[in-house]
């Protein structure tokens, strides 16, 4: 089977713009959440970027999409010329919210909300196609897995896939409406967590077949993407189903398609929302497909610190999970102490850095409609 490798790698959040910068972030994670302001309306602040409202050109989730694409290109040295046929595949579930949420204006031209993808390829000068993907918040795990493929069925060599989310007025106030919104902090798996917390972001991955980039004599990898698997709960529009059996199924599959073992395992980037339901229902997930949640291997809850990045949020977890197998660590985990959830009994190392114990690294990423995606991201051989 065609291994897939990660050559390339670009990614903007409000940790920062670029790789580098949030690796460094991830490894200086505070001791703990911060101090509650003490006015009780206070609301805690949405993780946005900062960056100049669009205008006539692209939208919002278009230029941090282009930000990490341009990094990831760079980062990749690959000859130009060689992406003239590369397919892009982006995920995002509201595309360009700011062109399409803000009052209609006659002498303003239409935009569509879902061109990403195609901004991208012809930033880079690709013919290939383009592919927007839009189901939700796992939306960027499954650009990634498609990407992935596709260079295995051998219809390219090299694809950008990835994920990338602005800011939507519409998207938080339905989840505010819902009362799924926590008003203190992005709190995964906290005894008191009361919802999740909307951030912007993007993340762009360049995939490449092995032959290929061994071909061009490409001098680095983070990683491979070694399996993926899919499911679909069919159960709520937006509530997990509570007996986990598809989410549980998403992790076997990837795992199989992978070739590895649950022992294998050295981190899971968990989807952890912070919301009641869906870190209970992904902690009981874990547990089944690793024999015991005492036995489940450290999580890596990226959440805490960047927020939920919604069609973004697959393809950051994997940009997180390719860096943790090329570094060979785990990061410390916003601590939570002795407020950890009783009911999610899983392993969130703090303190420090941890040694990476396992070639694999698994990275979830579910979604309203029951949408499941997990990925199996397998590091270099000793």
């Amino acid at each position: 089977m065609t291994q897939v490798l990660i050559t390339g790698a670009g990614a903007v959040s409000c940790l920062g713009v670029g790789v580098p910068a949030m690796w460094r972030a991830l490894c200086a994670a505070p001791d703990g959440l911060p101090e509650r302001a003490d006015d009780p309306g206070a609301r805690m602040p949405l993780p946005l970027i900062h960056m100049a409202p669009s205008g006539p050109g692209p939208g919002r989730a278009t230029r941090l999409a282009l930000t990490a694409a341009r990094e990831a290109v760079a980062d990749s040295g690959l000859d130009p010329r060689l992406l003239a046929r590369s397919p892009v595949v982006i995920g995002t579930g509201g595309g360009n919210a700011d062109h399409w949420e803000r009052p209609l204006d006659p002498a303003r031209p239409y935009t569509p909300a879902f061109t990403v993808a195609a901004a991208i390829g012809a930033e880079v000068g690709s013919s290939g196609a383009a592919t927007s993907v839009s189901n939700a918040c796992s939306a960027g795990g499954f650009a990634l897995a498609m990407a992935a493929d596709m260079i295995r069925a051998g219809e390219a060599d090299v694809v950008l896939a990835g994920g990338a989310e602005a800011y939507s007025r519409v998207a938080l106030g339905c989840f505010n409406r819902m009362g799924a919104v926590d008003p203190y902090a992005c709190r995964p798996f906290h005894r008191d967590r009361g919802g999740t917390v909307f951030g912007e972001g993007a993340a762009v991955l360049v995939l490449e077949s092995a032959g290929h980039a061994r071909a061009r004599g490409a001098a680095h990898h983070y990683a491979a993407l070694a399996g993926s698997g899919w499911s679909c709960d069919a159960h709520h529009l937006t509530a997990p189903d509570p007996d986990g059996v598809q989410i549980r199924r998403a992790m076997t599959d990837a795992l199989d398609d992978a070739g590895a073992a649950p022992g294998s395992v050295g981190c899971v980037v968990p989807h952890g929302t912070g919301t009641r339901l869906n870190d209970e229902v992904e902690s009981r997930a874990l547990g089944s497909v690793f024999g015991d949640l005492a036995d489940c291997p450290p999580l890596y809850s990226l959440k805490a610190l960047i927020g939920h990045t919604a069609g973004a949020a697959g393809a950051l977890g994997a940009v997180a999970g390719a860096l943790i197998l090329d570094h060979g660590t785990v990061p410390p985990n916003l601590a939570l102490g002795a407020d950890r959830d009783p009911g999610c009994p899983v392993n969130l190392p703090e303190g420090g850095e941890e040694p990476l114990d396992g070639r694999h690294v698994m990275v979830n990423a579910f979604a309203f409609g029951g949408n499941n995606v997990s990925l199996v991201l397998e590091g270099r051989a000793a």
